[in-house]
């Protein structure tokens, strides 16, 4: 069994998410809560809550069965891009140079081992 949850728009750039992706792919839940919730990366609180709601999913999912959060694992983690917004800040000689902010959708998947 398995759920997933998404959270479209965090504002942080895909390249900066997806080194704490990469490092909770495969992992435990336990584990990767633990690894998320001692990362010095801002990013890193965005990607808690999105594993919590994950597995909060999956126990809400069928409420006849009972899971425990040992036996669940990152079955999927993944960073797209989101919209990027553009400002200008001002430079010399009257010129402006643009400012990309931008944003990223992230996706986990939690499942149970068999």
């Amino acid at each position: 069994m398995e759920a997933r949850a998404i959270h479209r728009y965090i504002g942080s750039s895909p390249r900066k998410m997806r080194l704490l992706i990469d490092l909770i792919r495969g992992m435990s839940v336990d584990k990767a809560l633990e690894v998320l919730h001692f990362h010095p990366k801002h990013a890193s609180k965005s990607a808690e809550k999105v594993l919590r709601s994950a597995v909060s999913n999956l126990i809400n999912k069928d409420e006849s069965t009972k899971v425990e959060a040992s036996h669940l694992f990152v079955k999927e983690a993944y960073v797209n891009q989101g919209p990027t917004i553009k400002r200008i800040s001002p430079a010399p000689m009257g010129r402006a140079y643009r400012i990309r902010k931008r944003s990223c959708h992230l996706t986990i998947v939690v499942a149970t081992k068999e």
